[in-house]
């Protein structure tokens, strides 16, 4: 067990070591700017007891070679990091039918373990979106459906009807985006039932700003799909800390990796109201 100055990893405390199955921290790869191998080796070396995954975001990787790529999944490996996809998959659809599958296994060659697929901007019916689950699942990868609050309007079915499996006579495409959490949460259940192994919930209109965190909207969220299998964006640490607030250590959270050790020091259940004095001292191995 990797014994830190300040921390411990026990069943009992926040969360256990890793592979954690609640806890979750997955960090946010290159997007904006490049994410260097050497800036991943330090925040792997220094803090990879507390990162337990890479998210490529954006497709950021689409625009890297595949070699790089490799070395940077294999480094994640080496540190118990798995690596997920960012919201790419959706982009093949103009490729025909079978890119998803050579998708797929191009993610297994380069060594990602998840495929992220969002939900909105895939804008495919529902029995589609779950074959892409199941598909993913049967090519040994892990599924991460992403999931926004606000849907087009056109893909909410007339006069109620929502029953499972029901078919729905398709609506003209419209721009107009309407709220709908309900719709969000029978969707993600249908997903989870195919096999997805996390949701992932986008911060747009939910949480994005702590002032304006939706603390309605995430309680439902979590009340019917669990703590366990969801997945929120926190988009800076005055978020991470309004959820480990309400939820406590165990809510999975995606952030950027330089607010890491910030929501470790939340999550530790014995460092008080005040944990700046934890972020100031040393935290590595003893």
């Amino acid at each position: 067990m990797a014994a830190y100055r300040w921390k411990s990893f026990f069943e009992d405390e926040d969360r256990p070591e890793k592979p954690r199955r609640y806890g979750v921290t997955e960090v946010r790869g290159p997007h904006y700017s490049l994410f260097s191998q050497n800036l991943l080796q330090d925040v792997f070396e220094s803090m990879g007891q507390f990162v337990d995954g890479l998210k490529f975001t954006g497709g950021s990787h689409s625009l890297m070679s595949k070699s790089y790529i490799k070395e940077v999944t294999d480094l994640a490996h080496k540190h118990n990091v798995y690596v997920s996809t960012g919201d790419w998959a959706e982009h093949l659809l103009r490729k025909g039918p079978s890119a998803f599958k050579e998708y797929i296994e191009e993610c297994k060659q380069t060594g990602f373990d998840t495929i992220e697929i969002d939900v909105g901007t895939l804008g495919v019916p529902e029995e589609t979106l779950l074959r892409y689950v199941r598909l993913i699942k049967s090519g040994g990868l892990r599924a991460k459906p992403l999931f926004a609050v606000k849907v087009n309007k056109s893909d909410i079915p007339p006069n109620g009807d929502r029953a499972f499996g029901a078919y729905v006579i398709p609506a003209t495409r419209t721009s107009e985006l309407v709220e709908d959490v309900g719709l969000l949460i029978r969707k993600a259940e249908r997903c989870l039932e195919a096999g997805a192994d996390m949701i992932m919930i986008d911060a747009d209109d939910i949480c994005r700003q702590a002032d304006s965190v939706r603390a309605d909207i995430i309680a439902k969220v979590i009340s019917r799909l669990g703590l366990e299998k969801t997945m929120f964006e926190a988009s800076n640490p005055k978020t991470s800390e309004w959820f480990i607030k309400q939820y406590g250590p165990r809510v999975n959270l995606n952030v950027d990796h330089s607010h890491v050790m910030n929501l470790e020091c939340l999550r530790g259940r014995n460092l008080g109201k005040n944990h700046a004095s934890v972020l100031g001292s040393s935290y590595f191995l003893v």
